[in-house]
């Protein structure tokens, strides 16, 4: 690939500069391709997005906020522990969701003041009227993806090397499972969207535009690498068979029901989850297809690069991960590793394959000193009484 072209595709996705060292040459000549083909939907004439259109920030009825409000974080103890809030400090919930995580860390310190983050306008709605049970200015909102976030941060009167703690809640949250016109769920029938900021300025493509416009090799790239699904390949066949033979794929159950019809019928959920639960043969595929529509990965990187620019000295920084791809990004941000290096080199190894002084350097010079070696898993019991926690992984570091 051209450097002019790498250029563009940067720009285009937002890369940060450790996306544009690290992660841009672990990605296919294919996987560019296929981003640069998302961005050009943007540009289609006719370009089909299905916006709900009650998702603009301050549209939300109060009986969903409540609703939402009573949403439980996942190893909310957890994750106080490692972040330990204190009176007058500033925190950044980076992925305010239903508000679960920030509403832990207030009851932990009551004078703490919290920044609430979320490309999701409802979550950004929830967090406005929480902040009414305040006092002024201790519950700010901003509402943008990771990529942007540094440039407005600076209008909150927030600083480089201000902020106490940063928390990463990473994926889609409860409530956007929990309806079904937000068109990531399986359980309920919906637009196949997935966006997470559905709002009708958000021009960028839904599920439904990947689905219906890429070719097949394009969709069981997607699938294969974003989900690690086995059957990838003929999933995206079944795709583009319906399509031809049925027109445009819209709705969520729609879909699920063209990836069920590419397995015998006895495999339908056939498959089974962390806790021996049937799963639907579509999971995957949908999970798939939503980290890819949000760019979920690159903004995660783009995210960790914030967190570090933004946090002081001993700020610490505590992530949530529910998706092996994401553990390994945020493993090596916190262990200052190459995402092209081989696995857990040691020193001793990299003087051997001959590292130079200045990456020696580099390497020693660490951003993140990890507060544990070991990731940090829900219990059992958990695990039991909330399903959604059962793949979660919990990381923590401190900035040097």
């Amino acid at each position: 690939m051209s450097s002019t072209r790498t250029a563009l595709l940067m720009g285009k996705m937002g890369f940060g500069s450790y996306c544009q060292r690290r992660l841009l040459h672990q990605i296919t000549k294919r996987s560019r391709v296929i981003m640069e083909r998302k961005q050009n939907l943007l540009r289609v004439v006719g370009l089909h997005v299905e916006a709900p259109s009650d998702t603009s920030v301050g549209s939300i009825d109060c009986d969903r906020i409540k609703s939402f409000q009573q949403h439980v974080p996942v190893m909310a103890e957890m994750v106080m522990e490692h972040l330990q809030p204190k009176n007058e400090q500033l925190y950044i919930d980076m992925t305010f969701g239903g508000g679960g995580h920030t509403r832990n860390i207030l009851s932990h310190a009551p004078k703490a003041r919290v920044i609430c983050v979320d490309r999701d306008p409802t979550a950004i709605s929830i967090a406005q009227e929480l902040a009414k049970s305040f006092s002024p200015g201790q519950i700010l909102t901003c509402h943008s993806k990771f990529s942007l976030i540094h440039t407005l941060l600076p209008e909150l009167g927030v600083t480089p090397g201000t902020v106490n703690g940063v928390l990463f809640d990473v994926g889609a949250s409860s409530m956007q499972f929990d309806e079904g016109k937000r068109g990531f769920a399986l359980s309920v029938d919906g637009p196949l969207d997935m966006r997470m900021d559905q709002s009708s300025n958000n021009k960028e493509p839904t599920a439904a535009d990947i689905v219906n416009s890429f070719d097949e090799q394009e969709l069981g790239f997607i699938i294969k690498r974003y989900s690690g699904e086995k059957s990838a390949m003929k999933i995206a066949h079944a795709i583009v068979e319906a399509r031809s033979a049925f027109g445009r794929i819209s709705r969520t159950q729609q879909l699920a029901d063209i990836i069920a019809s590419a397995f015998p019928e006895i495999l339908h959920y056939g498959r089974k989850d962390k806790l021996k639960r049937s799963s639907h043969v579509a999971t995957q595929t949908f999970m798939a297809l939503r980290i890819f529509v949000n760019n979920e990965l690159n903004e995660l990187n783009n995210g960790l690069e914030v967190a570090n620019h933004y946090l002081r000295p001993g700020g610490r920084c505590v992530t949530l991960t529910f998706h092996s791809l994401e553990d390994r990004i945020v493993k090596r941000h916190f262990h200052d590793i190459d995402l092209d290096t081989k696995p857990n080199l040691s020193l001793r190894q990299m003087r051997y394959n001959q590292v130079s002084t200045a990456e020696m350097k580099q390497i020693l010079n660490k951003k993140w000193e990890p507060m544990s070696k070991r990731i940090v898993v829900p219990s059992p019991s958990e695990c039991e009484s909330n399903p959604r926690a059962r793949s979660a992984k919990l990381r923590a570091a401190v900035k040097s």
